[in-house]
Parts: C-alpha cells; sequence; structure tokens
C-alpha cells in the first residue's frame, strides 16, 4: 500500500496537517483521526444484541471491557458484504465510552497537509454529510473524514 506521509519543510508545524487511521468500507476510502484510534483488531466473536439500533452489529469482549460494534455498512446506508466476507474493527472512544466501527478493511495511518482538506461537497448523500467532518484528495482516491461524534451519536436517535 501507498502511504501519504507530510514532510515537513523548514518552518512547518504540525498544525499544518492531520492524521488519519484510514480503512474501508464498501470500496470507499473513510478516516478517523488517527488521535480517537485506541484499537484495530479481527474480531473472533460478535454478540448480537435482540433489538438494539439496525447499524449496532453487537458487543465484544476487548481485554475485559464490553465494547459495541457498529457495523459501518449499515450505518452509512450501503450494501451489505458479500457471505462469508470477514471484516477489521477500529475502535474509537466518543464521550467516555468505547465503541468499534465494523469496516471492510484497515489501510495506513496517513498524514494529509490541511491544504488538501475540502468541506463536504452539495452533492454528499445526506446521511453521509452529517458525519462527515471533510474530504481529502489523496493518491488512492478522495478520503471521506468521519466526525467521531457525530458518526457514535447513535444512541440518541434509538
Amino acid at each position: 500500500m501507498t502511504t501519504e506521509t507530510l514532510v515537513s519543510p523548514a518552518g512547518r508545524s504540525e498544525d499544518d496537517a492531520d492524521a488519519f487511521v484510514t480503512f474501508t468500507v464498501a470500496g470507499q476510502l473513510f478516516g478517523v483521526p488517527v488521535m480517537r484510534v485506541q484499537d484495530i483488531l479481527i474480531p473472533e466473536e460478535i454478540a448480537p444484541v435482540p433489538g438494539g439500533p439496525p447499524e449496532v452489529r453487537g458487543l465484544i469482549n476487548l481485554r475485559g471491557r464490553i465494547v459495541t460494534v457498529i457495523d459501518m455498512r449499515k450505518h452509512l446506508s450501503l450494501p451489505k458484504a458479500e457471505a462469508g466476507s470477514k471484516g477489521m474493527c477500529v475502535t474509537v472512544e466518543s464521550r467516555g465510552e468505547f465503541y468499534t466501527l465494523y469496516v471492510d478493511s484497515v489501510g495506513d495511518v496517513i498524514t494529509l497537509p490541511k491544504g488538501r482538506r475540502e468541506g463536504n461537497p452539495a452533492t454528499l448523500d445526506a446521511v453521509w454529510r452529517n458525519l462527515a467532518d471533510a474530504v481529502y484528495r489523496t493518491d488512492q482516491g478522495l478520503l471521506v473524514a468521519l466526525h467521531v461524534d457525530r458518526l457514535l451519536a447513535i444512541e440518541t436517535e434509538a
């Protein structure tokens, strides 16, 4: 995989760049701020939560802590994955709780200059527009940067 890094010219500060853990869902590249990521894992067993919101895939035990698994395909209104396909989890913290985002695959940690940051396009799906913080141009295509707290405001909606 290719990675994008920021080579800091003299005088450029870290405030001129954003770092993301990247992942794909249904072929789309997404990112969450690296400082919000607690863990990356392949789930062994996900316990279902009957009667929970549709985007809640279930619960996992992460080193003695019960963590809610969010199915990003459902949450982003994307088609189901092919039968038998395995996903990965990106664990993040929001408002003092841990959640893990169930995604198709996890990519690299990339650092992008803020100059590549663009606001959400007007044509972006309404669901995505609410959950996205910005869009970045990368060598791998467009990266949709997700706003972790808005993404995980599921409890108030259910």
